[in-house]
């Protein structure tokens, strides 16, 4: 009886202190990587992640190219004891071995802890970054953050309803995209293609906002244009068409280039659309294989036309 009461106290107490499970994890929203925060920590008014009251004390999580987590992985096997007097160190995580960094460092003139994790998931890399003033540092201790990056986890996807509601403008029409992914702070990404292959094979569409002032009526030609080289990716490229026209009674500008894209040099055809009106531009690009234009160019239309305004 006496083993047994002191069997179950120490399981209460193992519970109050042990790192947190990944049920207990929670993803920031639109992020496909996730860890139970520290006790004080709350969800972030301006980035993905957790901070204190007080924001001094912040967690950012974010993802990063899939290739990242192998080359910190390299690095770390083929130099344990780390460079510049910062020792990487791995731990175990639901998702697999993750590897981070502790330093000090100055916020302004505040004196801080900084640790880095990388961790691998499917066709990404999460990445945790966490920041501690000196001053909390008796409270989010080393140990402390250990305890919280063992709890990280990581989701195959974000479920569909999570990513628009992120988004600055309303998307109403998917035009039977298979793959819905956000590219970070106001833009997304609908694709037919594989992630981890590339998704230049198949037909594609970004959406986001371009910040700044809207330029005059007699500017945009040379703005629309501009825009068009800036379009990561394609090489090769030549304009084939621009002129402007108005999307839900709003002045537009419609460029097309014919260009190359991606390791495999696919021959593709890109069709830009710069919505003005607001204080931003929309900016939609609509990317397929030349091959597959006729039957694309329909469904990337049909995207353009169902956003609309938040609120």
């Amino acid at each position: 009886m006496m083993f047994s009461r002191l069997l179950a106290a120490a399981l209460v107490s193992i519970s109050l202190l042990r790192p947190a499970l990944a049920a207990d994890a929670i993803f920031p929203p639109g992020v496909r990587i996730g860890l139970a925060p520290l006790v004080g920590l709350s969800k972030a008014k301006t980035f993905s992640g957790f901070e204190t009251e007080d924001q001094s004390v912040k967690v950012l999580l974010t993802e990063l190219p899939a290739g990242a987590y192998g080359e910190v992985k390299n690095a770390f096997t083929a130099n344990p004891a780390g460079t510049g007097g910062i020792k990487p160190e791995s731990i175990e995580t639901s998702a697999g071995t993750a590897y981070y960094t502790v330093e000090n460092g100055r916020d302004g003139a505040t004196p801080v802890r900084r640790y880095s994790m990388i961790l691998p998931g499917t066709g990404f890399s999460g990445y945790v970054a966490v920041q501690i003033p000196e001053t909390a540092s008796k409270i989010y201790t080393d140990d402390a953050v250990r305890q919280m990056f063992a709890s990280a986890v990581v989701r195959k996807d974000v479920p569909i309803d999570e990513q628009l509601s992120i988004m600055p403008f309303k998307v109403t029409e998917l035009s039977n995209f298979k793959t819905v992914r956000t590219l970070g702070p106001g833009a997304l990404i609908l694709a037919d293609g594989d992630e981890e292959k590339g998704f230049e094979a198949a037909p594609f569409v970004v959406i986001g906002l371009v910040a700044g002032v809207a330029p005059e009526a007699g500017d945009r030609a040379r703005v629309a244009q501009q825009a068009v080289t800036t379009i990561p990716g394609v090489r090769d490229a030549r304009i084939t068409m621009s002129e402007p026209i108005r999307i839900d009674g709003l002045p537009a500008y419609e460029t097309r280039i014919d260009a190359t894209s991606g390791k495999d040099n696919t021959p593709v055809t890109v069709v830009q659309w710069l919505r003005f009106g607001g204080p931003n531009t929309l900016r939609i690009i609509g990317s397929a294989p030349r091959d597959q234009w006729s039957a694309a160019f329909p469904r990337f239309r049909a995207v353009r036309d169902g956003i609309q305004p938040r609120g």
